[in-house]
């Protein structure tokens, strides 16, 4: 388990437990340069063998989003600092992650919308992680948060652990929008995409609402379980064969 500094960044290297240096925030280079080894579609988000604008999978069946950033996938040294930034109050890391994040994004969506927590989970959590990071963003690119046009209609079950089927159904009518759309291009922030139901959820609605250009900026894209993988490879070699 790495030791912290002070609160919030790391005394040791996460991944390697190596002493790290003061300038540092996050991780070791060494580390660091392993970790962005991954490369994921510019599309959804997944891994990819080699840098692409859509996967095959997202020629086949295109996500509800046009383009997801996240810094990587959901594998070593970001879980455990997703973990302190979101359950041990670690607000000091959303500035080191937002300049990784940044650094990624072509072309800013103009308006940055977080995705909201009910305010039951906010009082329980304290804060919202996703408008942390959409105000850190703010610091790198030319754009604004406007945390108050997305809101959550009612409490709804954490969705790790559920079927697509229970997934869909939590998430019906969870969402909803409160006045016009600030923007045609906007850009969801979240701090981890997983099946992407909840994204894709929120993509919807703002397709009705106009919205012509959406982005998905989260600190990771978590792969897809070996099964749902197969699946998806198996839909896109048969969209090639036909």
């Amino acid at each position: 388990m790495a030791q912290w500094r002070g609160k919030f960044l790391p005394l040791q290297c996460p991944v390697c437990h190596l002493a790290l240096p003061a300038q540092h925030a996050l991780c070791c280079d060494a580390c660091w340069d392993a970790h962005h080894q991954y490369l994921l579609c510019r599309c959804c988000g997944l891994p990819v063998s080699v840098p692409k604008a859509r996967c095959g999978a997202c020629l086949s069946q295109p996500p509800d989003w046009d383009r997801l950033v996240a810094i990587s996938g959901y594998h070593d040294p970001l879980p455990q600092l997703i973990h302190a930034f979101k359950y041990q109050r670690a607000f000091e890391l959303a500035l080191p992650f937002a300049q990784q994040l940044s650094d990624r994004i072509v072309d800013p969506a103009p308006v940055l919308l977080p995705v909201p927590l009910h305010w039951r989970r906010r009082w329980q959590r304290g804060f919202n992680q996703s408008l942390h990071l959409a105000w850190a963003l703010t610091d790198n690119l030319d754009t604004q948060v406007v945390d108050t046009y997305l809101s959550r209609a009612r409490h709804t079950a954490p969705q790790q652990g559920l079927s697509r089927q229970d997934r869909l159904r939590n998430l019906r009518g969870a969402f909803v929008l409160n006045g016009p759309l600030p923007a045609s291009h906007v850009a969801i922030v979240d701090d981890v995409v997983t099946t992407g139901q909840t994204v894709s959820q929120l993509c919807r609605l703002l397709r009705t609402a106009g919205a012509k250009t959406i982005d998905v900026y989260c600190l990771a894209r978590t792969d897809l379980p070996n099964g749902k993988r197969a699946i998806r490879a198996y839909k896109v070699a048969i969209w090639f064969e036909g």
